[in-house]
This record gives C-alpha cells, structure tokens and sequence, in this order.
C-alpha cells in the first residue's frame, strides 16, 4: 500500500457506530492521529518506568553484596571477558542508532531504508545473543553457576564430562534460520512477492547469531578472562605459599624468583587484587625480617589482614554469579522481547503501514530498545570492569 493509500484509507465507520470517517491507522476511539500518538507515548513512558524499578532492585541488591562481599565481587570478575562485554556494548550502542535511524524513515516515508534499519537492529540483537552464547556456555562448562549448582574446580576448570551447552543453546537459532531459508524458498517458488520481501531481511537477521557465536568463539579462545582468573587465582595462592618462605629470602634473591613475577603481574593496572597480595606479601617480609614493626590499628594497610581471601567457594563466588545470570539474563530476555516486536514493525515496514501521520509504533519500540541498551550500559562496568 503506497503512502497516499495509507492516509486515505478510510475505515468503514458504521461498524464501530461514529458518524465520521478516520484514516485507518485511526483506533476508533481517537480523534486524531495527534491524540492517539500522544496516548501511545504515554503508555510506552508508563511501561519503562516499571522497567526502572523491575531492574532498580537488581541493581539494589547488586549494591548490597557487593558493600558485603568486595572482595567476591573483585575476584569473580576476573573470570567474564572483558573483550566480550565491550563487543557487545558496542554492537548494542550502534543497534540503539539504527533504531534512532529507523524511527526517521518512519517519519518520512522512507519505506526501503526503514526496513533495512530495522534489520540492522534486529541483526545487532542477534550477534549480541551470539556473543553471550559464548560466554554462557564457557562459564557452565567450568562449573561457574550460581549459588548451590557452583562446581568449580580450580585444578580441573574444565569438566571432561560436562555436556556442550554451547549445542544446546544454538539449536533453536540453527531450527530457526533453517525454518525461515525453507520459508523464504517457498515462497519464491510460489511467487509470493510480499513474503519474499518479508524474509529476506529476516534470513539475514537470523544467521546473525551465528556470526555472533563465530566473533564470541574467536575473542575468547585469544585471550579469555576465565584463563586470566585462573592465572590469578594460581598466582594468589602461588603468593600465599611465598608468604611462609618469603621471610627468609633476602630482597634481591626474590627478584629473581616467582616473586618476581608476581611483582610483573602485578604491575598490570588491572591486575587490583594481585597488587594488593604483593603489598600484603611485602609488608609480611618486612615484619618478618624486623624491618618494620606490625601495626595493629583499623586503618593500616598493607598488613596479611588486607591480603583478599579466597573467594572462589560456593557460598561467595555463587552469590556473585547468582546475580551476575540473574541480572544478565533477564536483560537477555528482554532483548529477545525486543527481537520479536522489531520483526512484527519489519513485516509492518515492508507493507508500508507507517507514514508521516502514523509512526507511533517504531517510536515506542525505539524507547523501548534505547531502554534496553541503557542497561547494558550500566551491567557492563558493573561487572565486567569493577577489577
């Protein structure tokens, strides 16, 4: 239906009984295209602000453990990958303008940019489901879960016998892209121009994930943050075995020693936690050797109190990945929602339904999507960067 279709299409007023016409587009109890995108706007306002407060008491409760358990939530960052979570913020920044994008062509009728923009965002969405793939998948193999399932084991991070979540979590995406080729073959067979428009872009969307899982399996096979947290983790009890015997190695015999390394490890800015056990390490030593007196006081630093304890039992790392699955996952689902409202405008887009009078609906999802990608915003550093 071409624009001036769309603005002239009438519908039959008798069998809503008003006595005057209205575009189509025009719910029967609107007056005008005006009042019924200002309704709209409204409702979309009124439903993310319980999305604020739905995810305001995850976030409440993030900040809770985290002031009881600093040193838990230091050390199990330490296994997410950073370079994932950054892939993935950025694929979401730019889905949010391709959405922003998207709602323009809205606006101006142009029907072939605004169906490729939203297959952009839809293909950003799904490289982002890719990606998380990737990294859920890693985690449950290391037996790195939540709180009464956490199983892992830092002398065997990786259980031989653990299924392959990976599989597991692909095979909807795979049924789905092999779903919509047979779908999108038939329908060229049949001639059905409409639907071939339809599923074109949406063949695109849905071999997206795959690429996401592609771009995930690469990063993470380079330079993956569970290996750095095992290496920590080593490192730290490594450095905890030093402490006994460090007393009575002279400064210089543990510059050519592991200390050594501990100390380049250390010297890594990220490496927080690491630098903190070499200063405990080191103002052990020098009690030890009578060089320095121990200070009892709260406020001292640098004494084996201040050293960071073990965290990866049950008890603390599970808490901290009960909420890391808890607040990731439920945005995942939210992406997901997203995933299936942009592919109901994209069918709606190649049927030309929206025109300068009528773009509500792009507009509404676009708050919704921009919502979605804010909190990305905020999990990432939360958890991925607080080390």
């Amino acid at each position: 239906m071409s624009t001036f279709e769309a603005d002239s299409a009438t519908d039959s007023h008798g069998a809503h009984g008003h006595d005057h016409d209205h575009p189509k587009f025009l719910a029967h109890h609107f007056e005008t295209p005006e009042q019924q995108y200002d309704s709209g706007k409204l409702g979309t306002w009124v439903f993310l602000v319980t999305e604020v407060l739905f995810f305001s008491g995850m976030f409440c409760a993030y900040a809770i453990f985290r002031m009881l358990r600093p040193e838990v939530f230091e050390g199990c960052s330490q296994f997410l990958n950073t370079k994932l979570g950054a892939i993935n913020t950025g694929v979401l920044l730019f889905s949010s303008l391709t959405m922003a994008w998207a709602v323009r062509c809205a606006q101006t009728e142009e029907y072939r940019k605004l169906t490729a923009m939203l297959a952009s965002t839809l293909s950003c969405a799904m490289i982002f489901l890719g990606v998380k793939a990737i990294e859920y998948s890693h985690k449950w193999e290391m037996g790195l879960l939540p709180a009464g399932m956490f199983s892992y084991d830092p002398a065997h991070p990786h259980h031989a016998d653990s299924p392959n979540y990976l599989v597991w979590i692909c095979l909807p995406f795979a049924l789905a892209l092999v779903g919509v080729v047979v779908w999108l073959i038939s329908a060229a067979l049949q001639g059905n121009k409409f639907q071939v428009a339809c599923l074109k872009p949406l063949t695109v969307v849905a071999f997206s994930f795959f690429i996401g899982v592609g771009l995930g399996t690469f990063l993470e096979s380079g330079d993956s943050g569970e290996t750095h947290a095992t290496t920590h983790h080593e490192s730290g009890e490594h450095a905890l075995e030093l402490a006994s015997t460090s007393s009575l190695l002279g400064r210089e015999d543990r510059g050519a020693t592991e200390f050594g390394v501990i100390e380049r490890l250390a010297g890594d800015a990220t490496n927080s936690g690491l630098k903190n056990e070499l200063e405990a390490l080191e103002a052990q030593a020098e009690i030890a050797s009578g060089s320095a007196i121990l200070n009892d006081s709260a406020d001292s630093d640098a004494t084996i109190q201040k050293a960071p304890r073990d965290f990866l039992t049950p008890s603390r790392a599970g808490v901290f990945f009960s909420i890391y699955y808890c607040m990731t996952g439920i945005h995942a689902i939210h992406i997901l929602a997203g995933i299936g409202v942009l592919v109901w405008l994209l069918v709606r887009s190649v049927r030309q339904d929206f025109n300068r009078q009528y773009f509500g609906p792009v507009d509404y999802v676009g708050l919704y999507w921009h919502l979605v990608d804010l909190i990305w915003i905020y999990l990432f550093p939360l958890l991925y960067l607080i080390r």
